[in-house]
This record gives structure tokens, C-alpha cells and sequence, in this order.
């Protein structure tokens, strides 16, 4: 069966005049009217009721109206409807896979340590459980410094800040840039000096894989997002894994959220802000920029050995970044959209496409969580 393409649904030859109350505007001059047959037999084989309101597509009785502007020959086959249908089954079924919700913890007091630094730190719970928190969405300056990996994060840091050349003794300059590491540290034992509320879904935030830590967020006894704190004092940049927050704002809401206040930060000259060099900063972004993309070139040609395998739904952020062509962006946006049921769901993530998925699939295995 055929429809006129005209707007008044008049009809060609022989062909039957097409009920216009049947076919809303809004799903296009493809999507097929609810009394078509391939419809019809499709409700039978279903055993659904027939519909009660032939104008607008009931969500009980015609689950087809989720999908866009559908071709008329979609529905042409038994079998392209039994694939249609397991296909939207699967989207039902993909919320097994959603991001796991957020546990409050309130009453939570912080344990001081020699390593902890701003955005990591131990923590324990009324039920005298011990973990570390990494926070959500602020990235302080790298305090302790222990090997190659903590010495390229601190001078990528440096570089955002624009305070590479903050003294002429390069060695000078690099302990002046930690003693805001310092200064995050005590900023956070300062705000965390009543117990505080963690919200947390447990998602393993393993960083450089040596101590077992996860996201969170954290409420401090004023009522304040700790992670904005630090990046309004200018003690942190808006950076790293972000996700929807308790009071339900979404991750990328919340990320332009820290975006605007690190902008109020910088309009102030607060904290590191305040030692910026404004004129050497596009410069040093710049040399940033090229070193990340030599090293996933780098990574690119000097792929993991045959074999050897990650797993995206667990693995550190140090971890993915042995994946060819996964620098330190990428992986954090590896792990912010996890979990993954199929290697095809990192194409959810932004910058991963099909070259990417390509290169990177015969290294990875899958967990479920």
C-alpha cells in the first residue's frame, strides 16, 4: 500500500484516501498511521488492545512512535518487525547498564595522612569504614611528587595555570607551583574539620592504580560542594571525571558549573591565579597541547603487547592510557560514561569514534559491574 505525498491526503489513481487524523505532522509524511496493516498484524501477533485514540499514538499500544521518522518499508516484513522490536527490547533493557546511584553518607570525618593532597584524601564513615575520596570535577596541583607519571601531571598543571616560569630556577619554580598543592591540602583539612556528607556510587577512581580510592562528592558542615571550594579559591582547575550530582543536575551542567566559578576565580586573581603570567599563558597551553598529542602518537605506534588487555569498567586513568590513542582527557571521559556492556558503547564517549574503537578493541575486556 502507497499515500499520496500531498499535504490533504488525496488519492493517486486507485489508491485509497490515507486518514490524516491517523498520522500526527510531528513524526513526518513516512512515519506509518496506526491503521496500517503491517501495524495491525504486528498488535495481533502482540495480543496488544486496540487503540483508543487513533489521533495521537498511545505509549501503551505503540511503542514505534519512539523512533524517528521510520521508512514505510521498515514495517513491510514480519521480520523487519521482529527486528524492530527486539531492537527497542534492547534500548528497555539498556538501563541495567546505568550509572549507579549516588549513596549518602552523612557524619564522615577526614583522616590525616602523609599523602593526601586536595582532591584525595581518607576518609571514614560513622560505621568506622575507611576509604579514599578522589573528588568529582577539581583537580588540585600534584603536592607529592614520586615518579614520571606525578612530574608530567605537575607540569601540565603548571602550564594551565600559567606559572612554568613563576621563579627563573627552574627547581625553584617547581616547588613554589607544589606549595599550592600544600595549600589545597590544609584548605580541605580546614573545611573538613566537622564531620562532612559523601556522595558516592563506589566507582573506582583508581588514578595512578597505588591507592584504592573513589569518586565522590562532598558536602562540607557549611552546606558547600568541597570541589567547587577549592576551585573558586583558586586552588583547583575545573578538571577530570565528572557525573550527575545528588541534587540532579547533570555532569556536564555541573562541569560548566565549576567552569564558571574557575572563571570567577581567575576575574579575582585568587590562589594560583593570582601568580599567573598572563602574557607566556596561550604559549605554555600551547607546548601542552602538542606534548599530549606526541604522546598519544607515541601510544599509537607502541601499542600494548599481543594479548594484553584492559578493562575499560574498572581500569586506572594511567591504566587506559597505555590504550593507543588514549591520552589523559580521554581516559577520564572513559571513565565518567562507564559502564560498558559491549566495546561498541565507547562510541558514547566524545572523541572516541570508529578509527579509535578500532585500534583500541583487541585490548580491551569487559567486567560486569
Amino acid at each position: 500500500m502507497a499515500f499520496s505525498g500531498r499535504a490533504n491526503g488525496e488519492p493517486v489513481g486507485n489508491q485509497p484516501r490515507r486518514i490524516a487524523s491517523a498520522q500526527p505532522k510531528e513524526f513526518g509524511p513516512l512515519y506509518p498511521p496506526l491503521s496500517h496493516p503491517c501495524v495491525e498484524s504486528h498488535r495481533q501477533r502482540i495480543r496488544l488492545p486496540p487503540p483508543t485514540n487513533l489521533r495521537y499514538p498511545p505509549h501503551s499500544h505503540y511503542p514505534f512512535h519512539m523512533l524517528i521518522r521510520l521508512p514505510l518499508l521498515s514495517f513491510s516484513t514480519p521480520a523487519k518487525i521482529c527486528r524492530l522490536v527486539l531492537f527497542v527490547t534492547m534500548l528497555l533493557s539498556s538501563s541495567v547498564w546505568a550509572a549507579k546511584p549516588l549513596t549518602k553518607i552523612e557524619g564522615c570525618i577526614l583522616i590525616p595522612t602523609e599523602w593526601a593532597d586536595g582532591d584525595s584524601f581518607l576518609v571514614r564513615t560513622p560505621d568506622r569504614e575507611e576509604f579514599t575520596v578522589r573528588l568529582y570535577g577539581a583537580d588540585c596541583i600534584e603536592w607529592h611528587v614520586t615518579d614520571a607519571t606525578d612530574e608530567r601531571r605537575l607540569r601540565a598543571q603548571r602550564r594551565y595555570f600559567g606559572i612554568t616560569a613563576i621563579d627563573p630556577e627552574a627547581r625553584r619554580a617547581i616547588e613554589l607551583a607544589k606549595g599550592f598543592g600544600e595549600a589545597a591540602a590544609k584548605h580541605v583539612k580546614s573545611e573538613l574539620s566537622q564531620p562532612f556528607t559523601i556522595y558516592t556510587a563506589f566507582s573506582n577512581a583508581l588514578g595512578d592504580g597505588k591507592h584504592k580510592r573513589v569518586y565522590a562528592f562532598i558536602e562540607t558542615s557549611k552546606g558547600t560542594d568541597l570541589a567547587s571550594d577549592l576551585v573558586l579559591a583558586g586552588l583547583a582547575r575545573a578538571f577530570g571525571v565528572s557525573r550527575q550530582t545528588h541534587d540532579g543536575r547533570s555532569k556536564d551542567e555541573y562541569r560548566a558549573h565549576l567552569d564558571d566559578l574557575e572563571l570567577q576565580s581567575v576575574s579575582a586573581r585568587r590562589g594560583i591565579w593570582s601568580k599567573t603570567n598572563w602574557s607566556t599563558l596561550p604559549e605554555e597551553r600551547r607546548a601542552q597541547r602538542a606534548e599530549d598529542e606526541e604522546l598519544a602518537i607515541a601510544l599509537g605506534d607502541a601499542p600494548l603487547a599481543v594479548g594484553q588487555t584492559i578493562d575499560p569498567n574498572a581500569a586506572a586513568r594511567d591504566e587506559l592510557m597505555l590504550l593507543p590513542g588514549i591520552g589523559e582527557g580521554l581516559a577520564n571521559r572513559i571513565i565518567e560514561h562507564r559502564p560498558y556492556a559491549t566495546p561498541a558503547d565507547l562510541l558514547n564517549v566524545p572523541g572516541i569514534g570508529p578509527a579509535t574503537l578500532a585500534k583500541i578493541r583487541p585490548h580491551l575486556r569487559l567486567s560486569n559491574r
